[in-house]
């Protein structure tokens, strides 16, 4: 129960939340084009860019009791959101892709992640990652060049090879530059950023945008959400953290069951960061159960056993209610 008394009392924090320069009463997952509202190559004061100057003059742990409870609001908006887009979106079908956000939009792994989306997207998926550069952008371009061909792909990555990485002045205007010359309003995809990293900018290639300010709500959601397995391709100490996440909660069957774990890259889950070899022996003396598995370079292997666990959730329906 709250008094009177007690509600007079939250007259100031009220005040407070009109000033923030985010809405704490949203009811919708962002887009990139409200994200980037403002943008201009000149000027970096849009709208994501304004929120995440406020949050770091404000500090990353504030200690303003004020503050907190407006990202707090905020971030429960952006869950209930999220609760929302599932409505329309099987869980079941949501497929995601975790690695590093320094891949160079050059390097190889990047092309294959691209591709990789774009079939699992054709095959009817939908492609969630934590909604940055590197992998992740590779992700949600890759959905959103499917339904195109292979050439307009190649054209789509040439374009966007003249800024590498997401520290390149031209990073954004080259990925605006391929929205516009091939837009498309067919197919979605779901990213899920945070300002903790602010300093890596969202990708405006993913349709809906889940940001939170609490870390630790997005990480939970990128690895809960994507009930159709999750992809892991090379990364560091985020992607390594999300495997051990992805792994616990495999383990203890936390929804009713396990969805897959495909690690894209033998040599770097072997020997660089031989994190594959490790799971084997520790499921082989039972400290891991129910772990699938998948260890390979080929995406086309991904891509068969992803939709090999879409038929066995189809033909055995009752073992994938989830809980």
């Amino acid at each position: 129960m709250i008094s009177d008394a007690s509600i007079a009392n939250f007259a100031p924090v009220v005040e407070y939340m009109k000033s923030v320069p985010f809405d704490v009463s949203r009811t919708q997952l962002y887009s990139a084009a409200e994200l980037y509202q403002g943008y201009s190559l000149e000027d970096g004061n849009y709208y994501d860019a304004r929120i995440y100057q406020h949050y770091i003059s404000t500090g990353k742990h504030t200690s303003s009791v004020n503050e907190a409870i407006a990202r707090t609001l905020h971030d429960l908006a952006i869950y209930i959101a999220l609760g929302e887009f599932f409505r329309s979106h099987h869980y079941l079908r949501c497929v995601g892709v975790m690695g590093g956000h320094a891949l160079l939009r050059t390097d190889p792994m990047f092309r294959q992640i691209v591709y990789l989306g774009k079939r699992l997207t054709e095959q009817g998926l939908f492609m969630l990652s934590g909604g940055g550069p590197g992998a992740m952008e590779a992700t949600h371009l890759g959905a959103w060049m499917a339904g195109r061909s292979d050439s307009q792909v190649e054209d789509a990555l040439r374009i966007m090879s003249a800024a590498p990485d997401f520290k390149h002045p031209l990073w954004l205007k080259t990925a605006f530059a391929v929205i516009d010359k091939y837009p498309q309003d067919r197919y979605e995809s779901l990213g899920i950023p945070t300002w903790l990293y602010g300093h890596e900018p969202s990708t405006p290639f993913a349709t809906h945008i889940a940001k939170f300010f609490d870390n630790s709500l997005r990480e939970n959601n990128i690895l809960t959400l994507p009930f159709g397995g999750v992809v892991y391709a090379p990364g560091s100490a985020g992607t390594i953290q999300e495997i051990f996440q992805d792994a616990v909660q495999n383990h203890y069957l936390s929804f009713g069951f396990s969805s897959p774990m495909i690690f894209l890259g033998c040599q770097f889950w072997t020997d660089e960061v031989p994190l594959y070899p490790l799971l084997q022996k520790m499921m082989q003396h039972g400290k891991y159960k129910n772990l699938i598995m998948r260890l390979t370079d080929d995406c086309d292997e991904v891509v068969e056993a992803l939709l090999d666990f879409q038929e066995l959730t189809k033909s055995n329906p009752e073992n994938f209610n989830l809980k």
